[in-house]
C-alpha cells in the first residue's frame, strides 16, 4: 500500500476486501462485546456514502460528527471522506453555544450525532447556522424534527440506492486525491481561540505509515479505545493506524469502566494520556500500601529486580544469568498478576497529548509494562516523534518518525517539516503564515535534540514562566514531578512575572483521609483537610522533598491545597485532560494572590 498515492477511504476498502470476515470493531452491548467485521463495516460505509450523495453533498462540504467513541463514528468518518466531503469532529462535551461558534466558522451542510442529547445541541445550531440542512441520529429516538433522520433509516435507504447503482460513489472515490482535505480539526484552545486545522489524506496516511514502522501494529492486535476520536491523537493512532495495520478496535463504555473493559476484551495495545497513567500509578501504589507486610516486601523486591534489569535493557546489554533467574521468579510472583489486571495480553501503551512524568514511565517499565511516549500536534497529523520498543529513552519523546524533519530554532523552539505538516488553518491565512515560515512549522514548544537524536520537550513556549528576576521556569516539569508522589493527585505551578513560583496542589484524598484517621486528625472530608494546618504541613514537606534537587529559582516557595480536582466540566481541562492554564489561574486568582502576600509565606 503506497500511502503517498492513497486516500483514507481507498485504504479502508482495500483492507476490507482483504480482511472481510475478521472483526474490525468490538462494541459492548447486552453486557458483552460483539464483533462487527470489516465486510459489515464496508457495507455500512457504502450505504451511508450513497445516502449522503443522494442528499447532494458535494466535494469540500463539511459535515459535523458529534458523538462519543463507537463504530458509527469511524463509519461516518469514512463515508464522509469517500465522497470528498470533510469530516469536522466535535467533542460531545461541548455546549451548543460552543458548537455554534465552530459551525459559523466552517458552515457545515450536515451533522451526525450519537443521541437525542447531542441532536438537541444541533437543533440550537440549526436555528443560527442556515447551512446545516440535515442531521443523522445514531441511537433510536422517539421523535425526530424536520431535517433529522435516524441512522437506521439513512443506512437502509442508502443500501437500496447503492444496490441500484454504484457508479456515482465509484466516481467520487476515483476522483479523490491524496492532497485533498480530509478533515478540519479544531484545536482545544488551551492558549487561545480554537482554530480549524486542515489535514489532507496524505497528511494522515503518511503519518500512519511512518507510525507503523515505529510501532509494530499487527493484524492480530486489538486496541481498546477510550480517548476521544475528536482529538487528533486517537483519530490517527487509534483509528487510521489500526486500519492500516489491519488491527481490531474495541470501544470502552466510559472512562470509569476501563479496568473492567480491559478484562473483558484483553487488549494488546492502548493509547493513553498522562492523567490516565498517573491515576493507574496511584491505584497501584495504593494497592501496595494496603497489602500485607510480607507481600509488600515481595513487591518491592520484584521492582528492585525490574529496575536492575531495566538498566541492562536500556543500555542494550544482556541481562546476567543470575539476575535473569531471579527476574523470572519476580515475573511469576508479581508482574504476571499485575499484567493480568490489564487483560493479560498488553504489549505496550502509547502516551501522548501532554508530557508524561519520567518517574511514572520508569515505574511501569520496571514492572514490565511498556509505555512509549510520543509527541506531536494537531497541526502535524499529529506524530512528530515517538519512543520505540527497542529504542526507548525516558525523559524524551523518542526519535522523529521517518520522513519527519526536526530542528531547533535559536530560541529553543521546535520546528518541523514534512508530509505530516498541515495544509493550514481554515480561513485564517494570517495565522497560517505565522505558524509556517519558509516551510517549517513552528510548534510553539521548547526543547532540544540530545546527542543521539532523541527529542526532549521542556514546555510550551507560551507556558514558560518568567519570574521577576528574569529566570525561566518550565511549569510542566515541576507538575510532572509533583504528581509522582502518592499523596498528590494534581498540581498547577504559577509564577509569571512574580518573585518566585507557587503551586496549587490537589491531594490524593483517599490517601490523605487514611493518613488523617491514623494520626487522629479532626478533619475527615476533603474540604476540612484542605484547610487543616497539619495536612498543609504534610503536603508541603512532601513537595519540598521532591524538589530538593531542583535549582532554587525553579522551586515553588509556597503551596495551597484545593478540595476538588481540576475538571473538564469546570472549564479547567481540555477534553484530553490538559490544563487550561489561564482558566485555572483566573478561577484561583485570590488564592494565588494570598500565597504571595501572606505573612506565613516567606521564600527560603
Amino acid at each position: 500500500m503506497n500511502a503517498d498515492a492513497c486516500t483514507i477511504p481507498a485504504m479502508f476498502f482495500e483492507q476490507a476486501a482483504r480482511l472481510r470476515h475478521k472483526p474490525l470493531f468490538w462494541v459492548k452491548r447486552t453486557n458483552r462485546y460483539h464483533p462487527i467485521t470489516w465486510s459489515q463495516a464496508a457495507q455500512t460505509v457504502q450505504a451511508l456514502s450513497t445516502w449522503l450523495l443522494n442528499e447532494h453533498v458535494q466535494p469540500g462540504d463539511r459535515i459535523l460528527v458529534l458523538s462519543e467513541n463507537r463504530p458509527e463514528w469511524g463509519e461516518s468518518d469514512l463515508a464522509i471522506q469517500a465522497i470528498g466531503a470533510w469530516t469536522v469532529p466535535i467533542y460531545p462535551s461541548l455546549t451548543d453555544r460552543e458548537i455554534v461558534a465552530l459551525a459559523r466558522d466552517c458552515e457545515p451542510v450536515g451533522g451526525i450525532v450519537s443521541s437525542l442529547e447531542q441532536a438537541q445541541k444541533l437543533r440550537a445550531v440549526r436555528r443560527q447556522v442556515s447551512s446545516l440542512r440535515f442531521v443523522i441520529v445514531i441511537e433510536p429516538v422517539s421523535s425526530l424534527e424536520p431535517g433529522e433522520v435516524s441512522w437506521a433509516s439513512a443506512v437502509q435507504e442508502g443500501q437500496t440506492l447503492w444496490s441500484r447503482s454504484t457508479s456515482l460513489l465509484d466516481h467520487r472515490l476515483e476522483r479523490l486525491k491524496p492532497e485533498e482535505t480530509a478533515t478540519i480539526i479544531y484545536t482545544s484552545g488551551t492558549t487561545g481561540d480554537a482554530k480549524g486545522v486542515m489535514l489532507s489524506h496524505r497528511n494522515f496516511l503518511s503519518n500512519a505509515s511512518a507510525g507503523l514502522r515505529a510501532l509494530p501494529i499487527r493484524s492480530s492486535d486489538l486496541h481498546l479505545s477510550f480517548l476521544p476520536l475528536s482529538h487528533v491523537f486517537e483519530r490517527m493512532a487509534g483509528w487510521y493506524l489500526m486500519l492500516m495495520g489491519g488491527a481490531s478496535v474495541a470501544y470502552a463504555e466510559s472512562m470509569d469502566t476501563i479496568p473492567q473493559n480491559m478484562l473483558d476484551i484483553r487488549p494488546s495495545v492502548m493509547l493513553g494520556v498522562p492523567r490516565f497513567f498517573e491515576k493507574l500509578h496511584a491505584r497501584v501504589q495504593e494497592g501496595i500500601t494496603k497489602a500485607p507486610a510480607n507481600t509488600q516486601r515481595v513487591i518491592h523486591w520484584a521492582l528492585s529486580l525490574g529496575r536492575q534489569a531495566g538498566r541492562f535493557r536500556l543500555s542494550g546489554r544482556p541481562i546476567p544469568f543470575g539476575l535473569g533467574v531471579r527476574l523470572a521468579v519476580a515475573r511469576w510472583l508479581v508482574f504476571h498478576k499485575f499484567r493480568q489486571r490489564l487483560g493479560g495480553r498488553l504489549r505496550f501503551f502509547v502516551s501522548g497529548s501532554a508530557p508524561l512524568s519520567p518517574a511514572i514511565g520508569e515505574f511501569f517499565y520496571h514492572a514490565e509494562v511498556m509505555i512509549l511516549e510520543g509527541y506531536g500536534l494537531t497541526e502535524t497529523s499529529p506524530v512528530i516523534a515517538v519512543n520505540r520498543l527497542h529504542a526507548l529513552k525516558f525523559g524524551t519523546v523518542g526519535l522523529p518518525l521517518d520522513g519527519v524533519e526536526v530542528r531547533i530554532a535559536e530560541d529553543g523552539e521546535i520546528l518541523t517539516r514534512g508530509p505530516h505538516e498541515m495544509q493550514g488553518y481554515y480561513r485564517k491565512p494570517r495565522e497560517t503564515d505565522a505558524a509556517i515560515i519558509d516551510g517549517w512549522l513552528h510548534t510553539g514548544d521548547i526543547g532540544h535534540l540530545d546527542p543521539k537524536g532523541y527529542l526532549v520537550i521542556t514546555d510550551r513556549k507560551k507556558d514558560l514562566i518568567k519570574t521577576a528576576g528574569g529566570k525561566f521556569v518550565a511549569p510542566q516539569k515541576l507538575e510532572n514531578l509533583f504528581v509522582t508522589d502518592p499523596y498528590v493527585a494534581q498540581a498547577f505551578v504559577y509564577g509569571d512575572r512574580e518573585r518566585y513560583c507557587v503551586a496549587l496542589i490537589v491531594p490524593n484524598f483517599t490517601r490523605l483521609i487514611e493518613h488523617a484517621a491514623a494520626q487522629g486528625w479532626p478533619a475527615r472530608s476533603p474540604a476540612e483537610l484542605a484547610r487543616l494546618p497539619a495536612a498543609h504541613e504534610l503536603m508541603w514537606s512532601r513537595i519540598q522533598a521532591l524538589q530538593r534537587e531542583i535549582a532554587s529559582f525553579e522551586q515553588v516557595k509556597a503551596i495551597a491545597l484545593l478540595e476538588q480536582e481540576f475538571t473538564q466540566a469546570a472549564g479547567e481541562l481540555t477534553p484530553t485532560l490538559k490544563a487550561k492554564r489561564t482558566a485555572i489561574a483566573t478561577r484561583y486568582q485570590d488564592m494565588l494572590h494570598r500565597l504571595y502576600h501572606s505573612e506565613a509565606t516567606t521564600p527560603q
